[in-house]
Formats: structure tokens, sequence, C-alpha cells
């Protein structure tokens, strides 16, 4: 007679075997990533777009599942449309609209968002300024008051702008300690010499100590007009309702004539490399590039798929060569910056000081790699994966879904579209990576942006064929900027034996 345990034993064994004939055999260890998982559905909340017979565009996105609303009022000026010789007005302008009205002081602004827990945000870009503003549900008609109020009437009093103007002059000062703001500064004036958009966003500390209340209401007055206004409403709201409220607050606003817009020729790419010497550094800032496309471009879409195949998440040759290869880098990346009258495309990497010329070198080749040589399909689909996948994360708040929406309508693009990125991004083939590739990128014209201690690795460069170099001291900053005078020779400065 069988005992009862191994009787037992028989018929667990016999379902584990089962079990296991009706399994694939397991692939493990594996050499590579696993797949991603499959794509999550996109469900774009439905939106209605009209303008007021004033000229301001308003769009409506009823997004319920929070109990909030997001208003966010976007002015198409900003950085780009400062006066000559006056850069740092439109920010300023922009970082004031919340420090003071007509009405109220800096303070009993503050007050007032807080009062009902909401929050409220200023400031200015290169192509436009904006208001934000969130708060629960029953506060929206308080949000459209408080958002026109600071828009359309602030204050700038005196004595507000004389403590802004030193908060921007301190940070300045902090700035120039910092390798990635000197960097970035420079390379932008490189890139787009005397376009507006290579003058410094906030200005230098020369063109700020000129501004004058009434530059700020020159540009207040000028720019900040119904006709040169989008509104994205985004939240658990009506659309009805959130028209009507509109139409009652802003309905009244005066629609006026603009000035030109800023130029949309923007200098073609122009080899130069600028090392600016900063004593004492162990690591040395890198950035190279040069103009590329405007975000209206019918092929920014597909450039911006191969700059995440150079150096961006899904892909990144940059951090492969640079940080697995090599371990000459923590971080390497590449990203596409595109505007409305141009763009630029900027690959960086910070790395230590004796091996400066190796990094760059290395960098100079994954471009010139990208632009010669098909890439792969599994490395265009994991790019694809990647940004198709994560674009759910990118719609989930009002706040993102405002800024989405009014970056479609600043630069004249199709709002279907935006539902539509993931089926868009899984569109683009190697052969459209193959042909935006060759097509923008110039590896023979970039330019190149050092910030380190010269003396380490300036000899270096000519060894991997960057021997026509300019030196920059860091006290020289503004005038390069205001001016773009031609910087020190390598002789200028003392180098190490």
């Amino acid at each position: 007679m069988t005992p009862r345990w191994a009787s037992g034993v028989a018929v667990a064994l016999a379902l584990g075997c089962a079990t296991a004939s009706a399994q694939q055999p397991l692939d493990w260890p594996r050499e590579g990533p696993p797949p991603p998982l499959p794509a999550r559905r996109v469900n774009f909340p439905p939106y209605e777009l009209r303008t007021l017979p004033n000229g301001l565009q308003v769009v409506v996105v009823m997004h319920h599942e929070q109990p909030a609303v997001n208003l966010r009022l976007v002015i198409g000026a900003g950085a780009a449309s400062d006066p000559a010789g006056k850069q740092g007005v439109a920010a300023l302008v922009g970082q004031l609209l919340d420090q003071g009205t007509a009405r109220r002081s800096a303070t009993e602004v503050a007050e007032a968002i807080d009062f009902v827990g909401g929050v409220l945000s200023v400031g200015a870009g290169t192509d436009l300024s904006f208001a934000n503003v969130l708060v629960m549900r029953d506060s929206f008609d308080f949000a459209v008051d408080l958002l026109a109020e600071i828009t359309r009437t602030p204050s700038f009093s005196p004595a507000d702008i004389d403590r802004q103007r030193q908060q921007v002059l301190s940070s300045m000062q902090v700035s120039l300690d910092d390798p990635a703001y000197l960097a970035g500064v420079v390379f932008s004036r490189l890139v787009y010499g005397d376009h507006p958009y290579g003058l410094p966003h906030n200005g230098t500390p020369q063109s700020v100590l000129s501004i004058t209340r009434d530059d700020l209401q020159v540009f207040h007055r000028t720019h900040y007009a119904p006709n040169n206004a989008l509104l994205a409403i985004v939240g658990d709201v009506n659309a009805e309702e959130a028209f009507a409220s509109v139409d009652q607050v802003f309905g009244d606003w005066e629609r006026q004539s603009l000035p030109p817009t800023p130029s949309t020729q923007v200098p073609p790419p122009r080899r130069r490399v600028v090392v600016i010497d900063k004593p004492g550094s162990v690591q040395t800032a890198i950035r190279v590039g040069h103009v590329a496309l405007p975000r209206n471009s019918p092929d920014h879409l597909a450039f911006d798929v191969a700059l995440k195949i150079l150096g961006g998440e899904g892909g990144n040759r940059l951090g492969s060569v640079l940080r697995t290869e090599r371990s000459l880098t923590y971080s390497a990346s590449a990203d596409v910056a595109s505007r409305r009258y141009g763009g630029d495309f900027m690959a960086k990497t910070d790395t230590r000081s004796d091996a400066t010329a190796e990094a760059l070198r290395l960098m100079v080749e994954e471009v010139a790699r990208l632009q010669r040589e098909r890439v792969g399909t599994r490395e265009l689909e994991n790019a694809q994966a990647y940004l198709a996948g994560t674009f759910p994360l990118t719609i989930e708040a009002p706040n993102a879904i405002a800024a989405q929406v009014l970056e479609s309508l600043l630069y004249g693009l199709d709002l279907n579209d935006l539902p539509r990125y993931p089926e868009r991004i899984n569109a683009v083939t190697v052969d459209d990576i193959q042909r935006v590739s060759r097509e923008y990128l110039q590896p023979q014209q970039l330019a190149v942006v050092l910030v380190g201690e010269a003396a380490t690795f300036l000899d270096d460069l000519a060894g991997v064929g960057f021997d026509d170099v300019e030196l920059l001291a860091v006290s020289d900053l503004d005038r390069f900027l205001d001016h773009d005078s031609a910087p020190a020779t390598r002789e200028s400065l003392p180098l190490a034996p």
C-alpha cells in the first residue's frame, strides 16, 4: 500500500511537470535590457478654442480628474523683444507682474492667493512672457480676476523695481561662479551672434542697471495686448462658464497695433571655439552645437528623435561612450532648443580637466557619426518607446496640459497633433533619421565652449583638431556678451609649462 505522503508527492510532481512543460524555457540571464512594456492608451481631454472680438485666443480643456483649475496666460513677447541696449527688460517686467498692481501691493497679492490655497507664478522666456494661476474649482472666478489684474495693471513701483533689480544683479553675481551658466550664455552668443536669441535672457549687469521704470511701462504697454496673448484654462470647469467668465473680465481689454516681430533670420553655423578660463576648476564644462530648426519645422519631430539617440532618454550614444566605455563623465546629453524663429542643438557634458580634449574629440566624433551613418533599428525603437511611453505622464496635471496646448498655439502647430504624439513618434523611420541628420547636422561647423582651467587642457586641443582657440576671462564676460568682441589670444593668459 502506497503511503499517503508518497501519493501527495507524486501528484505535486506531476502537476509541476505539467506546468513546466506548458511554459516556454526561461531566457535567463538576459544579455540586453528587457523589452518595453505595452504603450499606455492616451486619452487627451476634450477642448474648445475660441477667439474674443479683441483678439484674445482662449482654449478651455475639460479635465475633471482633480477639483482644480489651471489658468495660464501667455504674451507673445519675451527676451527676444527687448529694446536694443536694454537686455533684461522683458524678464524684469515678467518678474514684477505679481509685485503689486493698481489695486494691491505685492504683499496683498501674495496674501490673496494664499487665502484660497492657490499658486501664482510669473516670468518671461525667450519668445514669451507668462502668468500662471492654479486654484481649486470653487476659486475659479477669483483666479480669472487676479490673472487679469496682475497682467493688465502692474504698478511697477520704484521700490519694487529696485528690490527686484538687486535680486537679479545678485543672482548674476552668483551665476558667474557656475560653469554651466557661463557655458550656456557664451554658447548662445556663439550660435546666434547678434540675433536676439544670442543675448542673455536676464541681460547683463550693465544693461539691467540702465533699465528705467519708463522702459518697463513702455514694454508692457507695447506687448501686453489681447491680440498678442493666449489663455489656456485647464481643469474641472465647464467650457461655457469658463468662456463667459473670461469674456466678462478680459473682454474690455483693448486691441492695439503690435511692433514688428524679432528677426526671423538666424546666422548659419560657424565653427568657433571659445575657452572661458576659470582658474582652480577641477572640471571642464563642455558645450558643442550649432543652429538647427524652428519649432514649426515639419522636420522638428524627426530631428528631435535623432538627438535623443545621440544623447537623450531611450538612447544616448554620448553617455555610452563617455561614461560607460571611457569613464570620462557622470553624464552626457544632447537636446534640441526650438523657438519661434530659429533653434539650436547642444551636446553637453562635464569632465575632469585633464580629459577635456579627449571628451571633446569623442563628442564631435559622435555628432559626425550620427550625420554619417544610419542608426540601428533597435536604437530607434528604444528612443520611440521612451518618448511614446512617457507622453501620458506629460498630460496628467492641468498645468502640464496648459503648457503643451499653449506651446502648440504659440508656435502655430496643429492642436489635433497633441493626442497623436505617440503615433507620430512611432511613424519616424530610420530613413527619416538619416535624412534630417545629413541635412541639419554640420560637424565641421560646430560652436564649442569650454569652461575650466585653461592651463590644464589648452595645449591638448590642437591635437584633437582645434587649433584656432579664443580665450575669455570671466571678468570680460559682460563685454563679450554686449559686443561679441574678440576674446583674448591664447598668449594673453599665463599657461602652465
